[in-house]
């Protein structure tokens, strides 16, 4: 996927470039910059820092990476926190920008970004989120490169307390309905003496048009007329959606965090079958209902459940028909769930 979220040491990350969130001096200090510079060497880092000089607030220079696992170092300044009327926003959307632009510039691939001036500099982290993540979707809908955020751990990300508060008792709701519902099966199977193992829970592939019997189809067909009856593959219906929704290929694939390249062979290979994660993905992209949303997974042999969190979380959001890809993946990080998108 072009955009991820990630809970990673960032010095560790074996990426074309990090993100340093340095201070106007360029040196060394606390927090996410001070782990940089203790990683790539402080002695050798500092020296090419000081040769730049300074770096203004919003601005982005490069350097060395030394003796990082990545290749080049972006240093950017982020704003100190002033309770948000001092231009803090702008500044901010800036460090990013102005960071994947001199990326691009030196022909990087790939490049992580911590949460810049959500530690010392105080900025509220779901507000710093949020900037982060516009910043790279501006970004990406106009390049391809692969971006992450990285989080060091939990306690650095936070998500509104009312969402994750709403989506836990959509969980809790109906999981209970699903547990109910096997647990009456399986006293029936006891009452009958029945095998007690664990109930499957069998989700029908829904029929297209294309799939109606024909009032000749009453006796034995041949091969040829069952294959004919086949539904769409994933890719077809997919692409026939596109067409439908009046949406581009571009606009769907950036939409749906997915890699172009992937995209290009889910569109090219008719019976390809993509990861769940992708294939709800592309359903969020193209704002599927969550009938529409179960039809395109089936094609790809999945189903929606209400006995894991992840199909819980998905289906909560199309519900309420929010199709934000960046706010779904930050409740399923949250969630301790897979990503969407490829």
């Amino acid at each position: 996927m072009p955009f991820e979220i990630i809970r990673n040491d960032l010095t560790k990350m074996s990426v074309d470039i990090i993100v340093n969130a340095a201070n106007t001096a360029l040196k060394m200090g606390g927090g996410v910059c001070g782990a940089i510079f203790a990683a790539a060497g402080a002695k050798q880092l500092q020296a090419e820092c000081d040769r730049i000089g300074s770096c203004a607030v919003g601005a982005a220079v490069i350097t060395s990476a030394y003796q990082l696992p990545a290749k080049k170092i972006i240093h950017t300044v982020g704003p100190i926190w002033q309770g948000g009327a001092a231009n803090e926003a702008e500044l901010l959307h800036n460090a990013y920008t102005n960071s994947l632009k001199l990326a691009l510039k030196d022909n990087c691939q790939t490049i992580a970004f911590p949460l810049i001036s959500a530690g010392i500099y105080g900025y509220p982290k779901d507000q710093a989120l949020r900037i982060a993540v516009a910043a790279i979707r501006e970004f990406l809908h106009a390049h391809e490169m692969m971006v992450y955020l990285v989080v060091f751990d939990k306690k650095a990300f936070v998500m509104s307390e009312k969402l994750f508060s709403d989506i836990q008792k959509y969980i809790d709701d109906h999981y209970v309905d699903e547990y109910l519902a096997i647990a009456g099966k399986r006293v029936l199977e006891d009452v009958t003496g029945n095998d007690l193992s664990e109930p499957k829970m069998v989700y029908p592939r829904p029929q297209s048009r294309a799939m109606t019997p024909s009032p000749q189809a009453t006796g034995t067909r041949s091969l040829e007329d069952l294959l004919g009856q086949l539904d769409d593959s994933f890719s077809e219906m997919l692409i026939r959606l596109i067409d439908e929704k009046g949406k581009t290929d571009v606009e769907t694939y950036k939409k749906a965090n997915i890699d172009r390249k992937l995209f290009s062979k889910i569109r090219s290979k008719k019976d390809y079958n993509p990861s769940k994660v992708t294939a709800i993905a592309f359903a969020i992209a193209l704002e599927l209902s969550l009938d529409e949303a179960r039809d395109l997974l089936a094609r790809a042999g999945y189903a929606l459940s209400h006995s894991n969190a992840f199909d819980l979380i998905i289906e909560y959001f199309i519900s309420n028909q929010n199709y934000n890809i960046d706010e779904i993946n930050e409740a399923l990080f949250a969630f301790d769930q897979a990503l969407l998108g490829a």
